[in-house]
């Protein structure tokens, strides 16, 4: 038994894998799927979990993980190409033993006792996300397509994949008016002009005490109830889609900004006073370099709000292109696909997003202590 080093998923995805193969003698895994073809991928899960519970180190498994699970899963996924709503029984449990090995293959990459040299561990912050999300796809690619769900209502990842490949065009062209125009720009007026008037708020106290409240107002006013007005104010164009960005991220960077010129100790700012420096030289000079944390953080909160905001507003009047217009018109067509290829394109653009907004903070505030190794 010392050889053995027992852990419940493989345990799991052995007794899924053993009884995919039962469950062939009744009902085949699927309708083009024979039984030699049925039983290979029953025996990559079953020899995946076998090996996995083997003391063979850490890279050897995850190598005999990533194998079997993502292997078993295509092959599997495959035998449904032709063959859209006959998973039989045998087919939900080899899934489900690939995905026990899957997280196995996630447990093991994140740890679970054992490590891996340094330049690998910092390589694995980025695998395992990845992974997860792969999983995510698979899992919604068997679902849909093992349980036969109608397109209209869910369509799997490969037909959205196919649709933005085929409609490069059309999604460019709503990424320029979308994103290019009314989110970037209505997202660097907004926090640029929230972020100035911080500052004189906090210079001149009467500013604090009248906008607080007027923001906590406006903070709390549907924003199905700004667009239209924004798109009578400013036209149909971007311009109304950016006014309505500036309001959802302006106070936000107003709120953030004062809390974090107010995080600065009195004991530093005595001790800036004792060197004789004005308002001027302590706000650059010590308390904007505490608020930063603050900031970065409007500013990762303003980048998901505006990227909402400007597609919300377009359902509400914009010319024939954007996101949001697309969406909404694709929806009356029944063209699900499409809509979700604008879904898809708005995460991967708001997590880029999100992710420059990290990096960058990261190299401003590499001084704060949750840096700290």
């Amino acid at each position: 038994m010392a050889m053995f080093a027992p852990n419940w998923q493989a345990i799991a995805a052995l007794i899924a894998g053993l009884l995919s193969l039962v469950s062939l003698a009744t009902t085949p895994f699927t309708a083009t799927m024979g039984s030699t073809g049925s039983s290979i991928v029953a025996l990559v899960v079953i020899a995946g979990a076998l090996i996995s519970m083997l003391r063979t180190g850490p890279k050897i498994e995850t190598l005999v993980l990533t194998a079997s699970s993502f292997g078993a899963a295509a092959l599997m996924l495959s035998g449904l190409a032709e063959a859209f709503g006959t998973a039989g029984s045998g087919y939900w449990a080899v899934i489900t033993g690939a995905w026990l090995l899957g997280w196995r293959l996630v447990t093991v990459l994140s740890g679970d006792g054992q490590s891996f040299s340094t330049g690998i561990d910092n390589l694995i912050t980025i695998i395992v996300p990845a992974i997860f999300g792969v999983w995510i796809l698979i899992l919604w690619e068997a679902i849909t397509r093992g349980a036969g769900i109608p397109f209209v209502l869910l369509p799997p990842p490969s037909a959205i994949g196919a649709r933005i490949l085929i409609s490069t065009n059309i999604l460019t062209a709503d990424f320029v008016q979308t994103v290019l125009k009314a989110v970037l720009i209505g997202y660097v007026i907004g926090s640029l002009s929230g972020f100035l008037v911080a500052v004189l708020a906090d210079r001149y106290k009467f500013f604090a005490s009248g906008l607080l409240p007027i923001g906590n107002m406006v903070s709390a006013l549907p924003m199905i109830g700004v667009a239209p007005i924004m798109v009578i104010w400013f036209g149909f164009d971007w311009h109304s889609k950016a006014a309505v960005v500036v309001v959802m991220t302006f106070f936000p960077m107003l709120v953030n900004t004062l809390a974090g010129l107010q995080a600065t100790g009195h004991m530093e700012r005595d001790l800036m006073r004792t060197y004789g420096a004005n308002h001027w030289q302590v706000l650059l000079k010590l308390r904007l370099q505490d608020a930063m944390p603050f900031i970065f953080n409007a500013l990762k909160i303003n980048s998901t709000l505006a990227l909402i905001g400007a597609i919300v507003a377009e359902f509400f009047g914009t010319p024939v292109v954007g996101m949001g217009f697309r969406i909404s018109t694709e929806v009356g067509r029944m063209n699900l696909d499409m809509v979700w290829a604008e879904i898809a394109m708005a995460a991967v653009v708001g997590s880029l997003f999100y992710g420059l907004l990290a990096l960058a903070e990261r190299f401003v505030t590499f001084w704060h202590p949750s840096y700290r190794q």
